[in-house]
């Protein structure tokens, strides 16, 4: 096994190659369809768009696996940009709403339908089964580095 792990030069170097494919495909079409947003933003606008009214920017950082510090700099440019208006929950003046501006729900609605057809891209050629399992191949190289901690 490790004989193959060598001539790849290394899982991590693979994963990173793929993951450098997928991020180009994104924003080229981000650039194609003439909206300014990095891989971050895109990420994160869309997670607001799935929480909905309930988006707050703790839950943001929970399920972004990056850190508080990067998280809370995207989300000011996303602020900046008019795309998300951020403001309190009432009743809790702790947590900080996230919410889409009608400019932001725009982008959105602008977006999706390519990152839709770029996601069924990413797994065309592959079936049910496939996939399956290489979602638990990841699970479990993730887990094992886990364990190395």
């Amino acid at each position: 096994m490790l004989n193959q792990i060598d001539e790849i030069q290394g899982i991590g170097l693979h994963l990173d190659l793929v993951l450098r494919k997928i991020q180009e495909a994104y924003l080229r079409k981000f650039e194609e369809l003439g909206v300014d947003m990095t891989i971050e933003q895109w990420v994160i606008l869309y997670r607001i768009y799935q929480l909905g009214d309930e988006a707050s920017q703790s839950d943001i950082v929970k399920s972004n696996f990056r850190n508080r510090a990067t998280t809370s700099r995207v989300i000011g440019g996303l602020e900046r940009k008019g795309w998300i208006a951020k403001t309190r929950f009432e009743g809790d003046l702790k947590r900080f709403k996230l919410e889409l501006t009608p400019q932001g729900q725009k982008i959105i609605a602008i977006i999706e339908p390519h990152a839709n057809i770029l996601r069924e891209q990413a797994v065309m050629g592959l079936d049910t089964l496939e996939f399956n399992i290489f979602l638990k191949v990841l699970d479990q190289i993730g887990e094992n580095y886990e364990a190395y901690e």
